[in-house]
Parts: structure tokens; C-alpha cells; sequence
């Protein structure tokens, strides 16, 4: 369809990005391996690095979703919908083990930047999904304001996880 083919290259930028930052991520998680870390500690870092890589793997499927050649846009977003709601119900997930873990003492940051936008994005996907019934113009900007938010939240929340790994835990 047409209207998808406009955005071919943006989400080929964008989804090669989130696939290399992916695989950064576990290069680092790789490095970090040999760190002492207490099992609580283990299972805290899981609850901060697991949502990074998660993020990542939406931008990627929105990207894939986007350069799928669907007949219409309706088919596309079906799948916006199913991944928003999914990204949510993860996010709600993750919200519950930050509150449980005790390793880490979590900020207002924090809860920003690894609840409240994450969670405003697969909300706002979900809602952009329904749009595109209407305003299909708007919906696709708005689904590629969405992978941007998750690819930049992601970016953010990867620096500052491998921050507190290198000067908080690697000097303990």
C-alpha cells in the first residue's frame, strides 16, 4: 500500500538502529558478566536491562510491521494494537518488580523514564491504532512518534543501567 511505502526509509533507519542497539546490549551484558553481583542484585539488574532490550524488539516490530506489504492499513493496525497493549501490560509488569526489588533504591527518573513514558507509548499505539481507521496520516506519524519515544527512552535507560553497573557497582 502506498501510504506505508513513504515511511520505507525511516523505518529502515529506525529498526536497524533498535537491531544494532540490541545487540549492543548484550555485548555489554556479556562485559558486565564477570561483575560479583548477590543474587538479588542479579535479579535486580534483570528488572533495569530486561525492559532496554524489550523496547528495542518493539521498535524492530514496528519497523517490521511498517515494511510488511499489507493490502491495507486496517492489517496494520491490528498489529499496532496487539503490540501496544502487549508493550503495556509488560510495562505494568516491569512498574511491579521495580517496586519489589530492594537492591536498587529508585528515583523519580526512574519511574519516568522506565514506567510512565514507556507505558504513555504502548498506550498511545494502541490509541494510534484506532485512529488509523479515521486519519491514517496521523496514525503513522504518530506510531513513528512511538518508536522514536521507546528507541530514545531505550538509549537512555541502556546508558544509565551500563552508568550504574560502571561506577556505582564496579567500585563496590
Amino acid at each position: 500500500m502506498n501510504t506505508l511505502a513513504e515511511w520505507q526509509n525511516f523505518y529502515v533507519i529506525v529498526g536497524s538502529a533498535a537491531a544494532g542497539l540490541t545487540g549492543l546490549q548484550f555485548v555489554v551484558i556479556a562485559l558486565v558478566a564477570d561483575m560479583t553481583l548477590e543474587p538479588e542484585e542479579s535479579a535486580a539488574g534483570t528488572t533495569f536491562s530486561t525492559p532496554t532490550i524489550v523496547h528495542f524488539c518493539a521498535v524492530l516490530l514496528l519497523s517490521a510491521i511498517a515494511v510488511m506489504p499489507w493490502h491495507t492499513l486496517a492489517a496494520a493496525s491490528v498489529a499496532w494494537g496487539v503490540a501496544g497493549a502487549a508493550g503495556a501490560v509488560y510495562t505494568a509488569i516491569t512498574a511491579a518488580r521495580m517496586r519489589r526489588q530492594q537492591t536498587y533504591k529508585t528515583v523519580a527518573e526512574d519511574w519516568l523514564l522506565r514506567v510512565v513514558v514507556p507505558l504513555t507509548g504502548y498506550l498511545l499505539l494502541s490509541g494510534f491504532a484506532v485512529l488509523a481507521r479515521g486519519s491514517a496520516n496521523a496514525a503513522l506519524f504518530g506510531v513513528a512518534a512511538v518508536a522514536l519515544v521507546l528507541l530514545f527512552t531505550g538509549i537512555h535507560n541502556a546508558w544509565d543501567n551500563v552508568t550504574y553497573l560502571v561506577f556505582e557497582k564496579k567500585q563496590s
